[in-house]
């Protein structure tokens, strides 16, 4: 089924689509409306409500007023308070005519509901005052019927009640002086029921210079009047009071404004309830109602709508994600046969404009749109950014004039046209000029872009928005972006950073930095990531990295080593070719046609496959626009100041987009391992696992570090228990009950089926952490035949991992109970005694029996308790020959039950010259994080 456009389903208004509209005919003129000289638009009541949406500020305020007429409530005073063409006036007109009596209720759109709401039966027709700033010179007195009307509150009276009113406070208005709240609201009560309109309140004050008194009296006694009024108003039960006042200080003009609006701000503040302005999702159908007839086949209506929301789920790639969102077709209901893209354009971006005004600017830009597209017999489906005929100079200039100057020449040559850039590009090529897509894109990039194109947080539309606010049911998305990426290297003014888009009036380089990134091929960009890589790299545990180093540079020992792949092999996902793991296999397989030992040492940092091109290109261009700005530097080109500042400014977005890509590119962590069958305990394949890294991650060292704990490729603690199962799966079987430490750990730097430990020292640890149980191992310092020694066991040590032994626990034990001292006999001893005849015998005594006090025990000698030693050692040779003394001699007591073990250091060092600063404080420091006691200079 074919789609209408817009044009067969919603109708403009004569004076739309015959474009006979005046300008002035969108700023509703309060006076001219209250005086009967205004258009039928605005002076006829039907008239008027049928081309007005009441939204809910509106209608609040309406009911509001309704109920205070009605003596139901209500507020007394209504402050309507938003930016420039926000719609106060019209939200003033749409009270005088529902109050005034013209047209009966049931006439005016929308109001019987209101008044049904309100539980307002009989809605009493009102007297209607307008005091209209603007039309009103306190200078200027009126002259009517014979009398001279000065002042505001001389205004006020003659309108409330003729010349017997305007009697009651002729001598204040004479005088300029405020008559006071009394007086005013005897004159409102007696007047009632009355609406009174004060438009452009600000613009009449700020006219009061200080110190100086005109007919209309002065700036404090205007004030005071204001403060009266709103005060008498809540002794006029039936009487209310609307007053509109700018939203901002720049709008109220010079400083005497803006005091006044702060002036005026204070007293409404006391009394007043704010009416809430228009929404975005309102002003769609206050726009719809004033430029379009009704929409009489919704059918059709809604049919268009709901084949652009599913062709935007459809598309959900290239699309926003609002635009998937079910909310999003209640949208393009709401704004049809406008999209709603183009109305949060204009309201959100344009109305920002100190120019442009937010209700009034849309209703005369999209006056002039829809006149040029009906007359151009446009066959859209719906007006979107791209629609808007920028080519039409009153087009062009509805917009423009809210610019700073140098606009035309972009319009005219980068944006629409029929010559145009984007015109000739969409002649030459036929996907794109079958669907204007080249001029449709640089229309929605000015129209996003423009209104904020100096302020760099929010420059540029995304990508996927320009598509949104382009592409139709059956039109793809990818001739877009082919389009965009063609008028990226050809147009002046177009810039293009971080998937965002803008148009700027000043010239863009990236022409000349386009043409240069040719010259720069892989080599050239391969040595700037590297040098990225070295740089963020940083932080972690490994302090050893191969960046795109060849395989027989990369060194085979007992050192943890990542090494960086080359940005040519990538890391591909799923089944298939997978360049980087044929590298790191090969890197791993061979050292410069030797085989590879240390095999477990190595881990690998490789880069997605997917996003590899989109690193190389940004380099290249961050390359050029180093060269841009070396020739700029040595005064190869000339650029001026801007163009120059551009440049630096190019280089350095470019470089942190590097920089970024880096880290988003480099995302995969490989390890090798293999795997032990459980069946036969055969070792498997070399496999390959990767891990992805977190590139938003602080320091891409630390996430490596991350990465390597959980998954437990690299080990930095290790429990004893775990270093025992070791040891009982692959060193102590086939009758083999002890192995040395150190080809444990030379092991598992070779063989991927084992533990891959940090360094040696975490072996060391979990040897000492072992060493106090006799659960794991027991430990010596080597083995001759079948004695162990410096053999212990269930004993704290701090073994040398380069001499331990570590014994099967049973053999241990056994080994225990072998070398434990034999019990030793009690020794005896001699009593020597003296006979009555003078002669001695000795009889021998078990140990432990007394004799009489008469005999004396002779005891053998008794074996030595105390060693101790003292050497001085070379302080060149000092470490080979310690670990000589403790292998020989210390272990030699330590491996004794209940022998205690001291070791004691002494160290001096003299130099007649003298020791630095720097060797002082180092010598000091490292003897605190040694944890030496004492240690000091003299």
């Amino acid at each position: 089924m074919s789609l209408k456009p817009w044009r067969e389903v919603a109708i403009p208004h004569d004076d739309v689509h015959r474009g006979t509209f005046v300008r002035a005919e969108f700023a509703a003129d309060i006076t001219r409306v209250h005086d009967g000289s205004a258009t039928p638009e605005y002076l006829d009541p039907v008239l008027f409500f049928q081309r007005t949406y009441i939204t809910e500020g509106m209608g609040a305020l309406l009911t509001s007023v309704a109920k205070r007429l009605a003596g139901k409530g209500g507020d007394p005073v209504i402050q309507l308070q938003t930016a420039f063409g926000g719609g106060k006036t019209h939200t003033m007109l749409a009270v005088m005519h529902m109050v005034g009596g013209k047209a009966a209720k049931s006439d005016l759109s929308g109001i019987p509901r209101l008044l049904d709401a309100a539980d307002v039966l009989d809605l009493p027709v009102a007297k209607v005052v307008v005091l209209d700033g603007i039309k009103l010179s306190p200078s200027q007195p009126r002259r009517v019927d014979g009398h001279t009307l000065r002042t505001l509150w001389g205004e006020l009276a003659w309108q409330l009640g003729g010349a017997e009113a305007y009697a009651a406070l002729a001598e204040a208005d004479a005088t300029a002086t405020n008559p006071g709240k009394d007086l005013l609201a005897e004159l409102i009560r007696k007047a009632g029921p009355c609406v009174i309109l004060i438009d452009e309140l600000v613009a009449y004050i700020r006219q009061f210079e200080e110190g100086k008194s005109l007919s209309g009296g002065t700036y404090d006694a205007n004030l005071t009047f204001i403060q009266a009024l709103t005060e008498a108003l809540k002794a006029a039960p039936q009487a209310v009071l609307l007053a509109s006042l700018p939203e901002s200080e720049r709008e109220a003009g010079s400083e005497r404004g803006v005091a006044a609006l702060h002036a005026l701000e204070h007293y409404f503040s006391r009394i007043q309830a704010i009416w809430k302005p228009v929404s975005t999702e309102e002003s769609f159908e206050i726009v719809r109602r004033r430029l379009f007839t009704e929409i009489r086949d919704q059918d059709t209506r809604d049919t268009v709508c709901r084949a652009f929301a599913d062709w935007y789920v459809k598309h959900k790639d290239d699309l926003p994600g609002e635009a998937q969102e079910g909310r999003y077709y209640d949208r393009l209901r709401s704004a049809y046969p406008i999209h709603p893209e183009v109305f949060e354009r204009l309201y959100q971006d344009w109305s920002a404009l100190p120019n442009f005004q937010r209700t009034r600017g849309v209703l005369k830009l999209m006056a002039r749109v829809i006149h040029r597209l009906w007359q151009s017999d446009n066959k859209d489906l719906l007006i979107l950014p791209g629609s808007l005929p920028l080519y039409d100079a009153e087009v062009s200039a509805e917009l423009t004039s809210n610019l700073p100057v140098g606009w035309d020449p972009v319009l005219s040559r980068d944006v629409d046209g029929e010559r145009s850039e984007p015109a000739l590009l969409e002649t030459q090529e036929a996907k794109f000029g079958s669907v204007q897509a080249c001029r449709r894109i640089t229309r929605s990039i000015f129209l996003g872009s423009a209104p904020v194109s100096g302020n760099e947080m929010a420059r540029g539309v995304e990508t996927e928005r320009l598509i949104l606010s382009c592409v139709q049911p059956g039109q793809a998305p990818h001739v877009f972006k082919d389009a965009l990426s063609r008028l990226k290297t050809r147009l002046t003014f177009l810039n293009e950073g971080n998937n965002r888009w803008w148009l700027d009036v000043k010239p863009n380089l990236r022409r000349e930095m386009e043409d240069r990134k040719r010259r720069f091929q892989d080599p050239d960009v391969f040595d700037e990531v590297a040098d990225v890589l070295r740089k963020v790299l940083g932080g972690g545990s490994i302090g050893n990295h191969h960046v795109f180093t060849p395989a027989e540079d990369v060194p085979d020992d007992f050192e943890l080593r990542l090494v960086v792949l080359l940005p040519s092999t990538g890391w591909t996902r799923g089944a298939g070719p997978n360049p980087a793991r044929d590298a790191a296999a090969a890197i791993l397989r061979d050292r410069g046609g030797q085989p590879r030992v240390k095999q477990n040492r190595l881990l690998f940092l490789a880069a997605d496959a997917d996003q590899v091109s989109h690193l190389r290109e940004t380099v290249r261009a961050l390359l050029a626009w180093r060269s841009i700005e070396t020739d700029l530097k040595e005064t190869r080109i000339t650029l001026d100041n801007i163009q120059a500042k551009q440049v630096s400014q190019n280089k350095d977005q470019t470089r942190d987009t590097v920089q970024r890509l880096v880290r988003d590119t480099y995302k995969w962590l490989l390890a090798p391992t293999q795997t032990v069958s459980r069946k036969d305990g055969t070792v498997g394949e070399i496999e390959w696992e990767a891990q992805a890294l977190n590139p938003a991650a602080v320091g891409l060292g630390k996430e490596i570090d991350r990465v390597l704990a959980d998954n437990e490729w690299v080990i930095a603690q290790w429990a004893p228990v775990n270093l025992h199962y070791l040891l009982k799966q692959w060193f102590w079987k086939d009758g083999a009950v002890d192995v040395k430490a150190l080809d444990v750990w030379q092991k598992s730097c070779s063989y991927l089926y084992l533990p891959r430990l940090r360094n040696s020292d975490v072996m060391s640890q979990a040897i000492a952490a072992g060493a106090p149980s006799r659960d794991f191992f027991g430990l010596a310092s080597g083995k001759e035949d079948d004695r162990y020694l410096g053999f212990t066991l269930e004993q704290a040590t701090s073994p040398f991992i380069e001499v331990a032994l570590l014994i099967e626990p049973s053999k241990a034990v056994a080994c225990e109970e072998a070398t434990r001292p034999a019990p030793v006999e009690p020794a005896s001893t001699s009593t020597a005694t003296t006979t009555t005849d003078g002669s001695t015998t000795t009889t021998p005594v078990p140990a432990g029996a007394s004799g009489s006090s008469t005999t004396k025990t002779i005891s053998t000698a008794a074996m030595p308790t105390h060693f101790w030693a003292s050497a001085e050692l070379d302080p060149v040779g000092a470490s080979l020959k310690f670990a000589n003394i403790m292998k020989e001699l210390v272990e030699l007591f330590s491996a004794r039950h209940g022998t205690s073990v001291v070791i004691k250091v002494d160290i001096e060092a003299s130099d007649g010259r003298g020791f630095d600063e720097t060797t002082v404080r180092a010598a000091k420091e490292n003897s605190r994080v040694l944890g030496i006691s004492s240690a000091d200079f003299d």
